[in-house]
């Protein structure tokens, strides 16, 4: 059983169309603006500044609008300002589709209790792995911090979906993979499609799909690799340890991985799906 967002349960039921689909999101994108958008509508902000502070949050665990005043660029009332705005534009996706007309209020009910039915599984069955694997609590750590990450760097969502078979693994076209020795060594990757992998580093970089080539892409998704890796070992090892990060490799597979030592999990975004590698 996997986890999914709803818009993809429903669009794999049969629910909604793909169509309906896109413009549900669509709506949604629009009603939840990032707070850098806000303050550059308002006039707060430069697209400049709002983009500096963009790039110190790749580099550091912290809000948008903490940044923001630790930069002197919004005070704190500046601030609020902009996430009550936020808050009261925001639109709940289920409440999109009751709106649109693509769901009455009593289909929406049911669907959402039968995702959680089946998202529950899918938790459950994470919950053994992280439980029982000797890695386990490093992979919960490193899906938190994609969960954390994703909306800031490449400003969409991204959870769970399900713990794969490493004897069995989906089809991916490329994967980044750094290897981090240590007293206790560590290795994060990301691999996917390459469909997904060119839309996170448009994302990654805020760049049209005509200038992402394949080698940039590829550079990217190692990039991405690294600042995981970085949050990943602040997390995993002690404050004053010593340890050295390897370039990332980009030619080893994920069907040469050894199964004993690595743990994958299926990851899905609105970028598309991918896999997160974690290893000893």
């Amino acid at each position: 059983m996997a986890a999914k967002f709803f818009g993809q349960f429903l669009l794999e039921k049969g629910v909604i169309d793909a169509q309906q689909l896109l413009r549900a999101l669509e709506i949604q994108r629009v009603s939840n603006p990032a707070l850098g958008e806000l303050a550059c509508e308002r006039g707060m902000l430069t697209a400049d500044q709002a983009m500096a502070i963009n790039e110190r949050q790749r580099r550091e665990d912290k809000r948008f609008g903490d940044l923001a005043q630790a930069m002197g660029l919004l005070t704190g009332d500046e601030v609020n300002i902009l996430l009550d705005e936020q808050k009261s534009r925001r639109k709940l996706f289920g409440e999109i589709l009751v709106e649109e007309g693509f769901l009455t209020r009593d289909q929406l009910d049911a669907e959402l209790r039968s995702h959680a039915g089946e998202r529950d599984d899918a938790m459950r069955s994470l919950d053994t792995m992280v439980a029982s694997h000797k890695i386990g609590r490093r992979v919960g750590n490193s899906i938190a911090t994609c969960n954390k990450l994703f909306p800031r760097l490449l400003r969409t969502q991204c959870q769970f979906s399900a713990v794969v078979d490493p004897k069995n693994p989906p089809h991916t076209d490329a994967m980044a993979l750094v290897r981090v020795a240590a007293e206790r060594p560590l290795a994060i990757g990301v691999a996917c499609d390459k469909a997904t992998m060119h839309r996170i580093a448009e994302a990654f970089l805020s760049i049209p799909p005509e200038a992402c080539d394949e080698e940039l892409a590829l550079d990217a998704l190692g990039e991405l690799v690294n600042v995981l890796m970085g949050y990943v070992v602040k997390d995993s090892l002690p404050e004053d340890a010593t340890y050295r990060a390897s370039p990332p490799d980009f030619e080893t597979p994920v069907s040469a991985l050894n199964d004993g030592m690595h743990v994958l999990v299926s990851m899905t975004s609105q970028l598309g799906p991918f896999l997160l590698v974690l290893g000893d």
